[in-house]
């Protein structure tokens, strides 16, 4: 083990020592003829900005709340670095909307009286960004909170322009909010998914529902609003009979009696599905404490639980999800090459254990009233530093007899 550690540190370091090697040894190499005093200095590069307080800090500091947000420092789309080899991204969206046309291509910020903003095309509550790390095999999920403060591109030096990071999709479009992310968390976004509610649903329903943990806030958040026939209880109990439940694994999956009312039900009803109350669940958010937090917790939540389905789905089933996402989404950026090399990338990590990260992550978000709109103001470098240990945390040294 050491003497492979040991070795990689040595290669990693040859680059440099022959780079030296050869400067100093090349005999067609002339000094500069160019007088020291008729030299231009070069510019002294602008120093970095750092984070002077911790994020306990910068999170208790004492400021107003109804306010405008700081100064975001982003790092501008064509400086961001190469996206790292092995890593593949990919920023899953669902509009808070059970159904809706895509937003055209093109198409300017929808206002309504008085040149207000419009919700035309729904907002962007859930973000998820997926990483796919073929090299050092891991799967990672990168979950946004809804309301975090963002710097829109339009800003300029004299004229800084915030707003909230779901709002994008709906007066920008999705290129807009993957060119956004990548500013602000420092890692460049290409490639993304759009859904509604409905078709989040199709796709818990596609693969068989989903089991999940409740909590007693949980189910009492669920109990009344599930459909019935969709949620069945470590008691055989379904979630809307009366009477008190208990904590535990519920199961989402609509039961032989929901099927027979949706067969009976208009085709333009919304059906009663475990995949539409998996949707309810990742929705709670004024029940059990953490608000938009633990949101974003539970949509990561339920994609982990999904993914652990995945894990002994044969090559031809994975091909089929891949074929069935890209025909059930509101808006891709991917066509069927691009969903299929998807496909046979998470097949190659199906093994690998998820791991998460919320952006912002603890310490690094304060409350804030800007224009009269309650949101998060972020400390964002705080968060790219963390995102950028979170991405490279990925040295994998192996002992010479590993498999």
């Amino acid at each position: 083990m050491r003497k492979l550690f040991c070795l990689l540190l040595v290669l990693a370091l040859l680059p440099f020592t022959f780079a030296g090697a050869e400067e100093a040894a090349d005999p067609d190499k002339v000094a500069d003829p160019t007088p020291a005093a008729e030299l231009t200095p070069e510019p002294t590069p602008e120093p970095t900005p750092q984070v002077t307080l911790t994020p306990e800090e910068w999170a208790n500091a004492k400021v107003p709340y109804k306010r405008m947000p700081e100064p975001i420092k982003i790092i501008p789309y064509d400086e961001l670095p190469p996206v790292v080899e092995g890593q593949h991204h990919y920023l899953l969206l669902c509009i808070d909307q059970w159904s809706r046309d895509p937003r055209p291509a093109g198409s300017k910020p929808p206002t309504g009286y008085g040149g207000r903003r419009r919700d035309m095309y729904g907002n962007t509550d859930g973000i998820v960004l997926v990483t796919l790390d073929t090299r050092a095999h891991r799967i990672m999920l990168t979950s946004f909170i809804r309301d975090a403060i963002i710097q829109k591109s339009s800003s300029t030096e004299n004229d800084e322009k915030f707003g909230r990071i779901n709002y994008v999709y709906n007066d920008y479009g999705p290129e807009e909010l993957c060119k956004i992310i990548s500013e602000h968390i420092g890692v460049r976004i290409e490639k993304y998914i759009l859904f509604t509610f409905k078709q989040i649903a199709n796709i818990v329903d596609y693969l068989g529902g989903v089991d999940i943990e409740l909590t007693d806030a949980e189910i009492n958040a669920l109990q009344y609003t599930v459909l019935r026939g969709t949620v069945t209880g470590p008691d055989g109990k379904d979630l809307q009979d009366s009477g008190t439940h208990p904590a535990g694994v519920y199961s989402f999956k609509t039961t032989p009696w929901a099927e027979a009312q949706n067969a009976k039900a208009d085709a333009k009803v919304i059906k009663r599905t475990g995949g539409c109350s998996a949707v309810l669940y990742m929705r709670i958010r004024k029940f059990g404490g953490g608000g938009d937090f633990m949101r974003t917790q539970r949509a990561r939540t339920v994609l982990s639980l999904l993914a652990d389905k995945c894990r002994t789905m044969t090559w031809d089933d994975a091909k089929a999800l891949a074929n069935n996402i890209l025909e059930n989404n509101n808006m891709t950026n991917m066509n069927l090459d691009d969903m299929l090399q998807a496909a046979e990338q998470a097949y190659s990590l199906r093994e690998c254990t998820m791991e998460e990260l919320r952006i912002p992550v603890d310490g690094a978000v304060r409350a804030i009233n800007h224009a009269n709109m309650m949101a998060q103001e972020v400390n964002w470098p705080v968060c790219r530093d963390a995102m950028y240990d979170y991405l490279q945390n990925s040295w994998l040294v192996m002992d010479e007899d590993d498999d």
